[in-house]
């Protein structure tokens, strides 16, 4: 349980913790996975959304899930990056937010996870709270 103190610290300010959408690297669902790889190579994250055209969320993607998508027997195989889809690789579970304001439950969810997606009602990516973020909030708490 989060104390009292360091839960209201927090929830203050919760809704500028949140990178907004408009931010975050993502793909869309549809994309092969040449485009995903370049994504993921030019932002230098490990793991990013998968969105469809409707902005709605669906899944992540990262470097790891495509090399092992297109590793043969003998040889990696390159030519696949063009034919398969990123909806062929991506993770499809995965927590998702779709309240950014129970702090206990968000620094739960960073516990293993580097950062959670938010979204609202109907599914609509809104953008995602990071692991990063929480804890400079906690450090910034500490030294106050």
């Amino acid at each position: 349980m989060i104390s009292s103190k360091l839960g209201n610290f927090l929830s203050d300010k919760l809704d500028s913790y949140m990178i907004s959408a408009e931010k975050v690297a993502h793909v869309q669902m549809g994309n092969n996975l040449e485009h995903a790889l370049l994504v993921l190579t030019k932002c230098g994250y490990s793991v990013i959304p998968v969105l469809d055209f409707e902005f709605k969320l669906h899944g992540l993607i990262s470097s790891a899930m495509i090399t092992d998508a297109i590793l043969g027997l003998e040889r990696i195989e390159y030519e696949r990056l063009d034919q398969l889809k990123v909806e062929d690789v991506m993770q499809t579970k995965m927590p998702v937010l779709t309240n950014a304001t129970d702090v206990e439950k968000i620094v739960k969810l960073l516990v293993d996870n580097p950062f959670i997606c938010v979204v609202d009602e109907a599914g609509i990516f809104e953008g995602i709270i990071t692991r990063h973020v929480i804890l400079k909030q906690v450090q910034r708490y500490i030294h106050e």
